[in-house]
């Protein structure tokens, strides 16, 4: 049995005629026929009767009638469902942002897909890069934003920045007056550090104890803001992204750059591989892909 069937079936049953419902459904009576003999044979019941010119249900033909118009209904509203789905007038995203980078690089690009796709709802999971690798690879999100390197495989990697990180000091900091700092210049001084479900976090601290030092944290954040308050606090010294001290009132803070190690800042947005990925998700890389290239050219120009 198959829609076509339940379809000629009704259509019969309403014309109360082949004759009709051929016409109706431009389609030859002896195809419809057939149809009609076929679904009887599989039901194993009789769902006409010729009463004169006119067709009459049986029984069993009206419980089929009853029952086949909600199928029908039903099945027409999930076309339509995803005709809508696929043209994306409507979907679900959900997709997993470092508070530190959502803030800082989407909300343009999520401002002008929604505007491109009003009907498409977008869900935002605000945590560390450790728990949205966990979530894309457990499925639970659809897209992620990470800082590199991933700490597993299975990933496709869409980079869209690439920066350095520069230690940040208050303006009278004895070190201040330095054009570069090494890491090993630092070890003496407490550090206002991210919390450990950052990717940085393990990153900075494993650089620190090739060079033979932990470095006392004075304090952790998820957040660039508060973190270079405590630094003009003078509770410690930070390690923060080139973007972000460009921001930084330059009256109050020192941004320096380190070299030795340089410490990359690369964000990327990653995805499960092999894994189906819904039209309204493979649309929002799509457009923030094209989003993040065109800024990236503009920039360089």
């Amino acid at each position: 049995m198959d829609i076509l069937h339940l379809r000629y079936f009704l259509e019969v049953a309403r014309q109360k005629s082949f004759t009709k419902a051929s016409q109706t459904l431009r389609v030859s009576q002896p195809s419809i026929s057939k149809v009609i003999k076929t679904l009887e044979n599989e039901l194993n019941i009789t769902l006409l009767e010729r009463a004169g010119r006119e067709v009459e249900l049986t029984d069993a033909g009206k419980a089929v009638f009853e029952k086949a118009q909600h199928v029908v209904l039903e099945f027409q509203d999930l076309a339509s469902e995803l005709s809508e789905v696929c043209n994306l007038k409507k979907g679900e995203i959900t997709i997993g942002l470092p508070p530190m980078v959502g803030a800082r690089f989407f909300p343009k690009v999520i401002g002008h897909f929604r505007q491109a796709y009003p009907l498409i709802q977008i869900k935002l999971i605000e945590v560390g890069s450790k728990q949205i690798e966990a979530g894309v690879e457990a499925g639970t999100l659809d897209l992620g934003v990470i800082a590199l390197p991933a700490s597993q495989e299975g990933f496709e990697l869409f980079p869209f920045v690439n920066e350095a990180l520069c230690v940040v000091l208050y303006q009278e900091h004895p070190l201040a007056g330095n054009t570069a700092l090494t890491l090993a210049a630092l070890k003496e001084e407490p550090f206002i550090l991210y919390k450990e479900d950052f990717s940085l976090y393990d990153h900075i601290l494993s650089q620190c104890q090739a060079r033979g030092f932990r470095p006392a944290i004075a304090c952790q954040s998820s957040q660039w803001d508060f973190i270079g308050e405590m630094v003009g606090a003078r509770l410690g010294i930070a390690l923060l992204p080139e973007t972000v001290c460009k921001e930084l009132d330059k009256d109050r803070f020192r941004c320096i750059p380190l070299t030795d190690p340089v410490i990359p800042w690369k964000l990327a947005i990653i995805r499960q591989k092999n894994r189906y990925l819904s039209f309204a998700a493979r649309e929002w890389l799509s457009f923030t892909k094209a989003f993040f290239l065109a800024q990236n050219t503009n920039t360089s120009l």
